[in-house]
């Protein structure tokens, strides 16, 4: 999904503003309208970049580029009035220019990513970012790239840049909790973990939160020692998304050590299901063979 905010140059919430979101890589159109609170909602976007942009009563705003996935929705604030439609007829160009080449860095950024080139995922993004040092997206996906080749404190620094400029989004505080575990600073992670549960829509107890948030809040606790608990989040992580692998292999190995092994078994044949060549994989292989 794609969320945001409208309010005016008073910083009022702006009402029934039309709300325009076209997925760069395919032209498809959608379009939403601003609530009494200022508020827009867009569900069921296939995962990808996005162009978001708002207009009323003739005043409009340059457009914003977010990243939609499943565990990572996008979202784009924005400001109308007669001084911000002024400046933005000023620059629409210089604006259109630098839009259409951070278009451009963020999917060759993307389309790197997903082939596997995390060191060229980084230099488009870091450049992505540089055209735009607003775009909370280029530093979360710039954060998920470090992660990639398990350099953890540039991913974590990234991460930490990108909730400070969308403090409201909880992607960021999943990436972040992510790396701060990867580096032992399970105070850190949990904080942050909390944080990503907390914007995503609750505690894991009220069913909410993203699968990534209960992920990382199991994680942690799995760390910390409190193995019950941490069964608890991976199995609403599982719920939340019952293609999470991770959570699936997590989940087995709680299993494992309850002594609930078919249980096990079924959740390390799910994880291999989801990721045959995960970095779980062999011993998922292996420890479902024993339980067989």
């Amino acid at each position: 999904m794609v969320s945001g905010m409208v309010v005016d140059e008073k910083g009022e919430p702006v009402e029934g503003a039309n709300v325009v979101i076209v997925m760069t890589t395919t032209s498809r159109r959608y379009e939403s309208k601003t609530n009494r609170k200022g508020e827009y909602l867009q569900i069921g976007l296939q995962p990808g970049p996005y162009s978001v942009a708002v207009e009323k009563d003739k005043l409009a705003s340059p457009p914003q580029t977010v990243s939609v996935s499943g565990n990572r929705p996008g979202r784009a604030n924005f400001v109308l009035g007669v001084m911000a439609a002024a400046m933005n007829a000023a620059n629409a160009a210089e604006l259109k220019a630098k839009g259409e080449q951070l278009v451009k860095l963020f999917e060759e950024g993307v389309a790197a990513g997903n082939a596997g080139r995390h060191d060229e995922a980084i230099t488009k993004f870091t450049e992505a970012a540089a055209v735009n040092p607003n775009c909370h997206d280029c530093y979360n996906n710039l954060g998920f790239a470090h992660i990639q080749k398990k350099e953890y404190e540039p991913a974590a620094a990234a991460y930490k840049k990108a909730t400070e400029i969308s403090p409201t989004d909880p992607a960021g505080y999943e990436g972040l909790a992510s790396a701060y575990n990867a580096l032992r600073q399970f105070d850190l992670a949990a904080t942050a973990s909390a944080k990503a549960t907390e914007l995503s829509g609750g505690a894991a107890a009220a069913g909410g939160g993203t699968a990534e948030s209960h992920f990382n809040q199991g994680v942690i606790l799995w760390n910390g020692g409190k193995v019950a608990e941490a069964k608890k989040s991976f199995e609403a992580a599982v719920a939340a998304d019952p293609n999470h692998a991770e959570s699936h292999y997590q989940l087995g190995m709680a299993l494992v050590n309850e002594g609930a092994l078919p249980g096990a078994a079924a959740e390390f044949q799910k994880y291999l299901e989801l990721a045959p060549d995960g970095p779980n994989a062999a011993t998922a292989k292996s420890l479902l063979a024993q339980l067989k």
